[in-house]
């Protein structure tokens, strides 16, 4: 298997890393614009192996991390599941389940981070200081997005999901978070078996006015 870095890529789908201070004159991409007016996420039950090699994986994250990141704070950091981590993982939220009031309804939930094969946890973690806090947890979005578009463009299944184990207080203490971080999402990654099909879209007109 040939592994490569973005720093000295020879593979046209992995462009290289420009040093700092390189100039960086912006081409056209026609196709981005046609990635973008067709992309779909897949649905995570539909996501199988293979994931992305931990090459690739890198080379998502080092693309998912050129995010506008106001104040360079990389407010943000990226767990990954994969392998025997990952099944414990979902062992000790099924644990944590089992003792809940709703638990046949938060095990059934666990479907989704069950069936693909990775999955990365992007945590967003609010740096204090004059960044507000909200600008923080959108780049921390911006992240989420740009790893599901990146691993899309790549050529995987790609879905990005927040659910209870999210947002449950000894659900975050399981993946390891600390104070001032939440989980902004589970990007689930994995090669689709079936193709997404179209949902409905926004009527973006309805929502735009001129001030």
């Amino acid at each position: 298997m040939h592994h490569h870095h973005l720093g000295r890529v020879l593979d046209p789908r992995h462009p290289r890393a420009p040093a700092f201070g390189d100039a960086l004159p912006l081409d056209p991409s026609p196709e981005t614009l046609a990635f973008l007016a067709r992309r779909r996420s897949a649905p995570a039950l539909t996501l199988a192996a293979p994931a992305p090699s931990p090459e690739e994986l890198e080379d998502l994250l080092t693309l998912a991390a050129r995010v506008p990141d106001h104040g360079k704070l990389a407010p943000w950091r990226f767990i990954i599941l994969e392998g025997a981590g990952k099944a414990r993982f979902v062992q000790q939220l099924e644990a944590l389940a089992a003792g809940r009031a709703d638990a046949a309804k938060l095990t059934a939930k666990l479907g989704k981070l069950k069936a693909p094969p990775l999955a990365v946890a992007v945590v967003s973690r609010t740096v204090t200081g004059e960044i507000p806090a909200w600008e923080q947890l959108m780049s921390a979005g911006a992240v989420c997005t740009t790893l599901t578009y990146a691993a899309l463009a790549m050529g995987y299944g790609a879905n990005w999901i927040t659910d209870w184990y999210a947002y449950d207080e000894e659900a975050k203490t399981v993946l390891g978070l600390g104070d001032y971080e939440q989980v902004a999402g589970y990007v689930f990654l994995g090669t689709a078996t079936e193709a997404p099909q179209e949902r409905q879209r926004p009527d973006v007109k309805a929502l735009t006015t001129r001030f």
